[in-house]
């Protein structure tokens, strides 16, 4: 692509995803996240209209009467968003690829973590580590960001989310807020997910496509995989190999809902052709809820 060319596209991402964050995900974002940069600073006395779910029952049991904890926010946080590069991704039947979704939804995210004073990381991974962007503040390093997920040719084309899991858990020292950006199409990340989950913030954001669940009847189709380089033909007319397909789809991801769901890690749905402020939206108010 065009230097040209790219920066066009980088400007037109920012003016959308900043424009988004502006006006709908900033408050939410600090909302949702601001309870993993919570510093403990002291207890005092219950006072009305102080949030419950702050109240420290040990103290309180001991005096018998309600005390909070309180909280200094720490000034520097760290959002890392952890991208699935794979050949997978460079696939989609509605309005775009699954790759340009995940670009404008971890823009906003971007946006989102610097109007809040965060610190932005990137980690791109295939079945390897194919780039590292440390965490950096200000709308310089966002641009950067942004210019590198339009840009960006990873060496493999093959996924192995545990390895890009692995390497979060190892590379990042400190807890951070981090965002695993996939469409999940790979197995054996289990007991990485569940580790990185412990040590860090975690969700997933889940990236799917119409032909990830269902293949319609377009008779003799040649179907490619960009992962594994091979073409097969399919007789998609056939209803039996249809069904199969839809009922492999299916368990597949009542499969990802439970590891999701073992692990405690946040998970939110997106798919192309779809609105994402939504789900987005979703995912943050249920952690602000919860936390």
């Amino acid at each position: 692509m065009e230097a040209s060319e790219i920066l066009k596209k980088v400007r037109k991402i920012e003016i959308k995803t900043r424009g988004l964050s502006n006006q709908i995900f900033s408050g939410q974002y600090h909302s949702a996240f601001k309870g993993r940069g919570m510093a403990f600073s002291e207890v005092r006395e219950y006072h009305y209209g102080d949030d419950i779910r702050n109240i420290d029952w040990n103290v309180t049991a001991r005096f018998n009467h309600p005390y909070i904890k309180v909280f200094d926010e720490e000034r520097e946080l760290t959002v890392t968003l952890l991208i699935d590069v794979s050949g997978s991704n460079e696939f989609g039947t509605k309005q775009w690829l699954k790759e340009e979704m995940m670009t404008e939804i971890a823009a906003i995210l971007a946006f989102s973590a610097i109007q809040n004073n965060d610190k932005v990381g990137v980690i791109f991974f295939s079945d390897r580590i194919e780039k590292f962007i440390p965490p950096k503040k200000g709308l310089t390093h966002i641009l950067r960001i942004i210019r590198e997920l339009i840009d960006f040719k990873p060496v493999s084309q093959k996924t192995n989310i545990g390895e890009g899991l692995k390497f979060l858990t190892n590379a990042m020292k400190k807890r951070c807020t981090a965002f695993l950006i996939s469409d999940f199409l790979d197995s054996g990340f289990e007991d990485a997910l569940r580790i990185a989950g412990r040590k860090h913030d975690l969700a997933a954001l889940h990236i799917i496509d119409q032909r990830d669940l269902f293949l319609p009847d377009m008779g003799m189709a040649r179907l490619f995989s960009k992962e594994t380089g091979k073409t097969i033909w399919a007789d998609t007319g056939n209803a039996a190999l249809r069904n199969a397909y839809s009922s492999h789809a299916q368990k597949n991801q009542a499969r990802l809902n439970q590891i999701f769901l073992r692990s405690g890690v946040d998970v939110a749905k997106f798919y192309t052709g779809k609105d994402y402020v939504k789900p987005l939206l979703g995912l943050f108010k249920a952690r602000e809820y919860r936390h």
